[in-house]
């Protein structure tokens, strides 16, 4: 099992080590989306490398939390939570929402 905030001090001390980005986090959310477009792009070419552009995501994501002082695995746990307790209906086709 992964220390998700272990993990994202070693992904920031990483980005220091290497003279990445660690102050502008539009730049940061920017380059999320780029790795994410780069994932979809080997996802729909079928090629090789798709599991390390997802992995690109899930770094730069990681991250993006460290330099915003968020515990990620704390947040997930409790989106987690939440979600389960969600209650959807098909509605028309379309899974909506009834409550939380």
């Amino acid at each position: 099992m992964i220390d998700l905030l272990q993990l994202q001090k070693r992904v920031y001390q990483n980005k220091i080590a290497k003279g990445f980005n660690v102050t502008d986090v539009f730049q940061e959310f920017c380059f999320i989306y780029g790795e994410l477009s780069e994932a979809c792009d080997a996802y729909r070419k079928k090629k090789d490398d798709l599991g390390e552009e997802l992995a690109d995501v899930a770094l730069y994501l990681i991250g993006l939390s460290e330099l915003l002082g968020i515990n990620l695995e704390e947040e997930i746990m409790c989106k987690m939570e939440k979600n389960e307790k969600r209650i959807y209906e098909n509605r028309n086709g379309v899974l909506t929402k009834v409550e939380e």
